[in-house]
């Protein structure tokens, strides 16, 4: 009896050894992997923004107005002519940011607004698209232009990521120079400063961070953090972003910009971003990396990824702000949920298109 079973056990495994593997009928079609959007050789684009949140027309001095949109183009025709004579896009972003972090117009580098404690801290981040090689620095308060230092910490050490005294203490090293903070200083965002910790007294709630905090996207505000995506000739790309972080931020509160995958990221086979927004949701979505997947692992267009990413996911979290990306066809994306986000653009085509308002998308 033992012998009759093992013979029909072995029977069955063998039979079902040879059975063939089930093909695909013509109603149910094999999936195919997303294809990479494709490149053409010697295409190059850029894209800036200047930060998203209440910038409205009718809030806006007209020579402010060109001011803000004349330092624009000063930066993204300055990254666009190193990306035509060749450069590297890591070079174009780094020089067009550099531009941005030198107005006070924008909440970065000379323009960054301040702490509860009366401080500038300033966050920054840049990736390459080609080796998926990234660097950040967080928490600075010495350093002119803080992309320039995330681009050494990329360059130069074997980190992502450094803050505060320690990343100061490495660009000693690599002879960086520092400033004072009055560099930074500027009376408007003292100003701000002054403002919310005087509602916040009114208030009687100062010492309830979480419901007190200054939200940077509100009407109070009207510049933020600036960010740059390049597509250079040999179908490269890079991403960008600097900030000051949030007006009256304490306990070194660190946003979205310096987070790889959250504020930046780039990535060759999909596109590069850079974030501008109520960073603690831009963590929590991890929105630079989540259009990226949207893109690699689900096939979907780049406008697609940021439309949904802007328009529902990250508003379902209770975020606001916006983003600009690139992918390699050199096709981009600079959606955002708030009145206004100041971004330019020079596509594929050399035309270079410059904008500050939600209206101006549909003029």
């Amino acid at each position: 009896m033992k012998q009759i079973l093992a013979t029909l056990v072995v029977s069955f495994l063998l039979v079902s050894c040879n059975q063939p593997t089930p093909q695909p009928t013509a109603s149910e079609p094999m999936a195919q992997a997303p294809t990479a959007p494709e490149y053409k050789e010697g295409t190059v684009a850029i894209a800036i923004h200047g930060g998203a949140g209440w910038i409205m027309r009718e809030n806006m001095d007209a020579n402010m107005e060109a001011d803000i949109a004349a330092v624009l183009e000063k930066a993204i025709t300055t990254g666009h002519q190193i990306l035509q004579d060749g450069g590297a896009s890591m070079d174009a972003v780094t020089a067009t940011i550099q531009i941005l972090e030198n107005s006070t117009y924008f909440n970065a580098g000379k323009g960054a607004v301040f702490t509860n404690d009366g401080e500038n801290e300033l966050d920054a981040s840049v990736m390459d698209g080609a080796t998926l090689n990234a660097g950040a620095i967080a928490g600075v308060k010495r350093i002119k232009n803080p992309i320039t230092l995330a681009r050494e910490v990329m360059d130069n050490s074997e980190h992502v990521m450094m803050s505060g005294a320690g990343a100061e203490a490495f660009a000693k090293t690599r002879g960086f120079e520092y400033v004072d903070q009055q560099y930074f200083f500027d009376q408007d965002r003292y100003n701000a400063l002054k403002n919310v910790q005087k509602d916040e007294a009114a208030k009687g709630n100062a010492a309830n961070y979480r419901e007190s905090s200054f939200d940077p996207y509100t009407r109070d505000s009207k510049y933020g953090t600036v960010g740059c995506v390049a597509l250079d000739k040999n179908g490269n790309l890079a991403a960008g972003t600097s900030t000051g972080g949030m007006t009256n931020k304490r306990y070194g509160r660190i946003g979205d910009a310096p987070i790889i995958g959250a504020g930046t990221y780039a990535n060759n086979k999909t596109a590069a971003v850079s974030c501008t927004g109520h960073g603690e949701y831009y963590i929590r979505g991890m929105v630079a990396y989540d259009l990226s997947a949207m893109m690699e692992y689900a096939g979907t267009s780049l406008q697609e990824a940021s439309n949904t990413i802007i328009h529902e996911k990250n508003p379902a979290l209770g975020g606001s702000g916006g983003l600009i990306a690139l992918d390699r066809a050199g096709n981009y994306a600079m959606d955002f949920n708030t009145p206004g986000m100041y971004r330019a653009v020079i596509t594929t085509d050399g035309e270079m298109i410059i904008k500050m308002y939600k209206e101006e998308d549909t003029e």
